[in-house]
């Protein structure tokens, strides 16, 4: 099995006597987009801030690329990318002259590199322009540009859809989701935007009061082998279920002409066929899917997401 790029061993943070974080532990691979979830205060900024150094860690520890944060800084920062709060660039300069001068920066980033990831960002037809005549998207665009420019294996995203509008979201988190399989690396994204993170998140970490409350797969992403409840309308319940006795599915009525069944996909397509062969009317199929804001408020008792 391929080691995770990023590891948060036991990581806590007290600050005056007060546990802000508290033993939390995760994992990320590479190609993934990694979502995190919690209340207003719940610490995901502390958590980010801890990820790249600019605050220290109580206990525990953090590694990426197999290197300590604490320990060995350089060595571990050197593969990340980061845009905490929103990302600073000089206005009166190009998109791509802002570009140039953040390579140089960095030892073994090309022209040709900085052009790819313009590319990537889908900025080719404004990156000559001033960055002060770009909107908010192009200009986290733009940020998302630099913070990948000498090829990191983590790029940590701290509340990027902030002030976009939904078109700006969409084509960030369409970058994102593309930028985490073609550059194959790992995507950290903390936001409170629970319908934006069940479209561009591969697996959310839901935390609350500084500890870890569970780590969910996102449905789009859970293999079709994995069984759901499945809601199925009949003209004859009864007799469905009788023609499923045979059938493991555990199936039940469920009230007004439907019945419930567990399936993936491949046994719900056994299940339709026998009941048709039973002569027994289908009116519709439907998977009770929970959404990411039900599992969220189902494991924080109700509390608000910010």
């Amino acid at each position: 099995m391929e080691q995770p790029v990023v590891r948060l061993q036991n990581v806590t943070k007290r600050i005056g006597g007060r546990t802000i974080i508290d033993r939390l532990t995760l994992e990320l691979p590479l190609g993934e987009v990694f979502g995190f979830l919690g209340p207003n205060g719940a610490g995901k900024t502390t958590t980010i801030r801890m990820m790249v150094g600019l605050i220290s860690i109580t206990d525990g520890e953090i590694w990426i690329d197999g290197h300590s944060i604490a320990k060995e800084f350089e060595k571990a920062i050197k593969h990340v990318g980061a845009i905490v709060e929103n990302p600073e660039m000089y206005k009166y300069l190009s998109g791509y002259q802002n570009l140039m001068h953040f390579a140089r920066m960095f030892p073994g980033v090309t022209e040709a590199r900085v052009k790819e990831v313009v590319r990537l960002v889908g900025l080719e037809g404004r990156i000559h322009d001033k960055v002060k005549t770009y909107s908010l998207g192009m200009r986290q665009r733009l940020g998302v540009a630099q913070a990948i420019l000498h090829k990191p294996k983590l790029l940590i995203l701290d509340e990027p859809t902030n002030g976009l509008d939904p078109a700006g979201i969409r084509e960030l988190r369409d970058y994102l989701r593309e930028l985490s399989k073609v550059e194959g690396i790992a995507v950290f994204v903390s936001s409170h935007l629970l319908a934006e993170m069940e479209l561009m998140c591969d697996r959310v970490a839901i935390i609350q009061n500084g500890k870890l409350i569970d780590v969910r797969v996102l449905q789009g992403s859970k293999p079709s082998s994995e069984r759901v409840r499945t809601l199925i309308e009949v003209d004859r319940a009864d007799a469905a279920i009788g023609a499923l006795a045979e059938v493991d599915c555990a199936a039940q009525p469920n009230g007004n002409g439907m019945i419930a069944v567990e399936a993936d996909r491949e046994l719900t397509a056994v299940i339709n066929a026998q009941l048709v062969s039973a002569g027994i009317k289908v009116f519709g199929i439907r998977a009770q899917i929970k959404s990411l804001e039900d599992q969220f408020l189902e494991v924080t008792g109700g509390e608000r997401i910010g």
